[in-house]
């Protein structure tokens, strides 16, 4: 079975990327008084998301980035290609290593913008090295507990602005066909905490952890989605994953030495405009949109069967609980506005 889920998405890496020419990005609606949130906006997919959105003529563009003077640059680097209004692009910082840093984002993003439209969790990590974060192995921290630690600390901002707006806010976290890939032995069901196997140095899969995080989005955005079903009226919200393919970007910074990935990203990469505009199609989509992983800027119901089968369904009911457990004791009550 995990072989053929590996066949099936290196199948559609090879689909996507040869044969798939992802639409430009465009919108029916006005975006003169929408705003949106982009985490990670600095550089890479990030970054050309940004340029996307600020094309299209959004009233204001948050940049969260850890480092400022990065985030300046980009913002001056947007501006110059738009031509839009110096005050409708902001740089924010957020460190998604910090659960401070992530609080004092939201709490911001809470009191002094007016409306959210659309946030695109766009910042995480890949890396093998095995390193801590907030006392989680790192990019399982990141890309999973901090993420999704933003969401629900958005949430409430996200259904007043829907109640306000009528315009359901877009929470969008990129994904990938390395899902398909991804190792599954620390996640059987009866084997104790699925965080605590995950966190444990001395039998961590680092090879596969970056396939295993995007595995693990999956699974809660499509719990989020079942507990909060998205039905279109005021006060709604949309969460989805959209997946960008094989890109060129930073994310693989790692492997930028390697001769095979130089080949291989000259063959088969998109570029990093292409990707983005997928993860644009996430941020600016509907409620069709919402619980699910999105390749090729549509919406594909089944991913990989280890999503969607038995196993699947349990794994992704037992980490979503450990997951709350985990955001409860790092800010109590901050899950029951789901």
């Amino acid at each position: 079975m995990a072989i053929l889920a590996a066949l099936e998405g290196t199948g559609s890496v090879i689909y996507s990327n040869l044969l798939v020419k992802l639409p430009a990005p465009s919108s029916k609606a006005n975006l003169s008084e929408q705003v949106f949130v982009v985490t990670g906006g600095n550089g890479g997919l990030g970054y050309e998301s940004c340029l996307h959105l600020s094309k299209l003529g959004v009233g204001k563009l948050i940049i969260g980035v850890r480092n400022k003077a990065k985030g300046e640059a980009a913002r001056l680097k947007i501006l110059a290609v738009t031509k839009q209004p110096e005050s409708s692009i902001e740089v924010w910082t957020i460190d998604m290593d910090s659960y401070d840093s992530i609080k004092a984002f939201a709490a911001r993003v809470s009191s002094d913008l007016p409306r959210v439209d659309g946030i695109l969790a766009n910042a995480g990590i890949m890396t093998s090295n095995l390193a801590w974060s907030e006392g989680s192995e790192s990019s399982l921290n990141v890309n999973v507990i901090s993420t999704f630690f933003l969401f629900f600390l958005l949430l409430p901002k996200m259904r007043e602005s829907g109640k306000k707006t009528g315009n359901p806010c877009r929470f969008t976290i990129p994904n990938s066909a390395l899902h398909y890939m991804a190792p599954l032995g620390e996640l059987q069901p009866g084997k104790g905490s699925i965080l605590e196997r995950l966190n444990n140095e001395k039998t961590a899969n680092m090879g596969g952890r970056y396939p295993l995080t995007k595995l693990l989005v999956l699974y809660v955005v499509r719990e989020i989605a079942k507990r909060a079903p998205s039905s279109g009226e005021t006060g709604g919200f949309v969460i989805n994953t959209p997946n960008p393919s094989f890109c060129k970007s930073d994310l693989a910074r790692e492997n930028a030495d390697s001769a095979g990935f130089k080949v291989f990203e000259k063959l088969m990469a998109r570029s990093t405009e292409e990707g983005s505009r997928a993860l644009l199609n996430g941020v600016l989509g509907g409620t069709e949109t919402h619980g699910h992983y999105l390749n090729n800027c549509q919406v594909q119901a089944s991913p990989a069967c280890h999503v969607t089968d038995k196993f699947g369904q349990q794994v992704q009911t037992a980490f979503f609980e450990e997951l709350v457990g985990k955001l409860e004791s790092i800010q109590p009550g901050v899950t029951l506005t789901l």
